[in-house]
């Protein structure tokens, strides 16, 4: 049986909405969620993985707060890679531990010219310029330039939310 993308069932919406500000931080989570939802922990998993299935999650990910873990100098970096290197450079960069996430994007020229962002975190801007410098490595001749664009402050650290009318 294939669901719309948009309906959810009340099970699904009452799984949502125990776990759109977080997962327990417990051992076993999903046994957690199922205990307090009277389900099992199978189904809570089973119900998780259709619901990325649909597209209705895209994933399930750890949100840190790298302010709180001493992670003060927060870098966007940003490449200008050759466009036929582009995605074996972005697979080694998004491979680096520093490296929380990495994609691609297109140019906007000619004012910008950059095709690769890397978020790098450090506790200081000379540590992300290390780890900058790093990735410099990676790219070789392929990186036609770089720059970094520096964090002032959070601006989301939210998952989904459902509104208490919505389905």
């Amino acid at each position: 049986m294939t669901k719309a993308l948009n309906i959810l069932d009340p099970i699904d919406r009452r799984l949502i909405e125990a776990t759109q500000a977080g997962l327990p931080i417990v051992h076993r989570p999903y046994a957690e969620i199922a205990r307090r939802l009277d389900l099992s922990e199978a189904d809570v998993i089973a119900r998780f993985e259709e619901l990325i299935r649909r597209g209705v999650i895209r994933r399930i990910a750890v949100a840190p707060n790298h302010y709180a873990l001493g992670m003060t100098a927060n870098g966007m970096t940003v490449w200008d890679i050759e466009d036929e290197a582009v995605s074996e450079i972005g697979r080694l960069v998004g491979a680096l531990e520093f490296v929380s996430h990495c994609y691609q994007r297109p140019r906007a020229l000619p004012a910008w010219p950059y095709n690769l962002f890397a978020m790098v975190h450090g506790k200081s801007r000379v540590e992300v310029e290390v780890k900058r410098a790093e990735i410099s490595l990676l790219a070789g001749t392929r990186c036609r330039g770089s720059d970094i664009l520096y964090s002032k402050r959070i601006l989301k650290k939210t998952g989904l939310r459902l509104s208490r009318t919505g389905g």
